[in-house]
C-alpha cells in the first residue's frame, strides 16, 4: 500500500474531527446570535432562545451525520469509492462557504446549514474512507491500517483545538475562519484524489474490469501479477452471493442473533451516554462549570487531546493482550467512578483554588480509560459478533444509534447542565455503570474464538430461565 495514499486518506479523518473546534468558541457564536437577533427585531433574544439556537447549531452536525451514514452504501456503489470521496469533499467546501458567509450577511441560520452539511460530509466521509482503506490495503495489514482511523480521529481533535487557541484563530473576529479551516483538507483531497486509483475490489466486483483492477493493484502495491489476490476477491464475492447480506429489519427479527443485537446496541448506547461525546462537544461549558479560568480552558482541552492520541496508540496492543471484556467492564467501571468524583469536586470547587484542577485530572483519567477501553474495544465487536451476511446491517444499526444519540445529546445537554448543574454527571456515571455490569455478566470473551464458539456462548445466556435459542426451537417445532 502506498504511504502517500494512506496519508491522503487519513487527511479525511483529520478534517472530520477538526470540526470539534466549535466547542472552543461558544461564547463568540452566542454573542453573534444575540447581535444578529437584535439587528433584526430591535430587542435582545431571551436567554432560552439563545440556548436553543446554540443547541441546534451543535446538534445539526450529528443530524447531518445521520443522513450521511444512511447514504453511504447508495453513493459509494453508485459513484465508486474514489468519486464518492471527491463528491463528499465538495460538500465540505460548500459548507465552509456557508460558514464564512454567515458572518458577513449576519445570519445564524447559515451556520445551522453549514453545520448540517459538515455533518453530512462527516457521516458519508468517515464510512467511505474506511471502505476505501479496507479495500486498498493488503490483507495482512488491513486490520492495522483500519485501526489507525482512531489515531487520526484524535489527531483531528487536537488539530482543531490547537487552531482554536487565541494566539491562532480562537478570537471573536476569526471564529468563522476557525470553523471553516477543515475545508482546506477537503480541498487537498479534491486536487489529489483524481490521480489515485479506484479500489481494486470495486473495479473487479462491481465493474467486472479485471484489467483496471490489476492496474490499480500495481499502482497501490507495486509491480506484480496479483492473480491470486484477484481470485480471492472473486471467491469472497461468491461466498457473499451464496449468503446475501440481510437488511436491518431482518437482523432485528432474527432471534438467533438477538443477544448479539442487544449487546452491540447496549454497548454503543452506553458509549454515547458515557459523557465522552459531551466532553468533545461541550468542553468549554464543562470546564467553565468546573471553575477553570476562561483563558486556561483552551490549553487544557489541547492537553486532553494529546492524552487521547497517546491512549489510542496503545489500545491496539492492549486489546489482543487482555481481551475485550476486561477493557470494557473495567473501563466503564473506572469511568463511572470518575464521574462520581467529578460531581463531588464540582460541588467543592469554591473551597480551594486547586479543586478545579482535580476535576481536570479526573477528566484525563476518564479519557484514558474510555480510549483504552470501550472506545477502542467496541469497533472490533461488530466483526466478532456477526457473520459476514449480518455485518453490514449491524454497522447500519450502530451508525444510526451513534449519530442519533449524538444529535440528542447535542440538543439537550445545554438545557440539562443549566437545570441539573453538577448533578448531570451522575446520569453519565449511571450509564457507565450499566455498561460495566452488562459486559461483566453477559458479554462472552471473544478473544481467540471463532464466530461459532461466540454464537454458542450467546445461545447459552438465559434470563428468568429462558433463552432466545429455546424460544426459536419451540417456534420451529410449532
Amino acid at each position: 500500500m502506498s504511504p502517500l495514499s494512506f496519508l491522503l486518506h487519513s487527511v479525511s479523518i483529520i478534517w472530520i474531527t477538526f470540526n470539534n473546534s466549535l466547542n472552543l468558541s461558544p461564547q463568540y457564536i452566542q454573542c453573534f446570535i444575540n447581535n444578529s437577533w437584535y439587528d433584526r427585531y430591535g430587542e435582545p433574544p431571551h436567554p432560552q432562545m439563545v440556548t436553543m439556537i446554540w443547541s441546534l447549531i451543535v446538534s445539526m452536525f450529528a443530524v447531518g451525520g445521520l443522513f450521511g451514514a444512511i447514504s453511504v452504501k447508495f453513493i459509494s456503489d453508485l459513484l465508486g469509492r474514489k468519486k464518492a470521496m471527491i463528491c463528499n469533499s465538495f460538500i465540505a467546501v460548500l459548507a465552509a462557504g456557508f460558514m464564512l458567509t454567515s458572518k458577513n450577511v449576519n445570519s445564524f441560520e447559515m451556520i445551522i446549514v453549514a453545520r448540517f452539511l459538515f455533518g453530512y460530509s462527516a457521516g458519508l466521509g468517515m464510512n467511505t474512507h474506511l471502505i476505501y482503506l479496507g479495500e486498498i490495503s493488503p490483507r495482512k495489514i488491513r486490520g492495522i491500517v483500519t485501526l489507525t482511523s482512531a489515531t487520526f480521529t484524535s489527531l483531528g481533535k487536537v488539530s482543531g483545538r490547537a487552531f482554536g487557541l487565541s494566539e491562532i484563530l480562537g478570537r471573536e473576529d476569526t471564529w468563522d475562519i476557525l470553523l471553516s479551516v477543515a475545508a482546506l483538507f477537503s480541498f487537498v483531497q479534491i486536487v489529489m484524489l483524481p490521480f489515485f486509483p479506484e479500489t481494486p475490489r470495486y473495479l473487479l466486483i462491481e465493474k467486472g474490469d479485471d484489467k483496471a483492477c490489476k492496474k490499480a493493484l500495481q499502482s497501490l502495491w507495486g509491480q506484480g501479477d496479483y492473480q491470486q489476490e484477484m481470485d480471492e476477491m472473486l471467491t469472497e464475492q461468491a461466498a457473499i452471493e451464496a449468503a446475501p447480506p440481510v437488511s436491518l429489519l431482518q437482523l432485528l427479527r432474527d432471534r438467533t442473533v438477538r443477544w448479539q443485537v442487544i449487546t452491540i446496541s447496549t454497548i454503543y448506547c452506553c458509549n454515547q451516554l458515557s459523557g465522552m461525546s459531551t466532553i468533545s462537544t461541550f468542553t468549554y461549558d464543562i470546564f467553565l462549570e468546573a471553575g477553570i479560568p476562561k483563558k486556561k480552558i483552551r490549553y487544557i482541552t489541547l492537553g486532553l487531546g494529546v492524552a487521547e492520541i497517546l491512549t489510542s496508540l496503545t489500545c491496539g496492543l492492549l486489546i489482543d493482550l487482555t481481551g475485550r471484556r476486561p477493557l470494557l467492564f473495567g473501563g466503564y467501571g473506572v469511568m463511572s467512578a470518575c464521574w462520581i468524583f467529578v460531581t463531588v469536586t464540582l460541588n467543592l470547587k469554591d473551597s480551594s483554588y486547586w479543586v478545579p484542577y482535580i476535576t481536570v485530572s479526573l477528566m484525563v483519567v476518564f479519557i484514558v480509560f474510555f480510549c483504552g477501553g470501550p472506545g477502542g474495544a467496541t469497533p472490533t465487536l461488530n466483526s466478532e459478533l456477526f457473520i459476514q451476511s449480518n455485518r453490514m446491517a449491524s454497522l447500519v444499526l450502530t451508525g444510526l444509534q451513534r449519530w442519533f444519540m449524538f444529535a440528542v445529546m447535542g440538543l439537550v445537554f445545554p438545557f440539562l447542565i443549566d437545570a441539573l448543574s453538577s448533578y448531570l454527571f451522575v446520569l453519565f456515571a449511571s450509564a457507565c455503570m450499566l455498561g460495566s455490569l452488562y459486559t461483566f455478566f453477559l458479554l462472552p470473551e471473544t478473544k481467540g474464538k471463532t464466530l461459532l464458539e461466540i454464537s454458542e456462548e450467546f445461545k447459552a445466556i438465559t434470563v428468568c430461565g429462558k433463552s432466545f435459542a429455546e424460544e426459536t426451537r419451540t417456534e420451529t417445532r410449532l
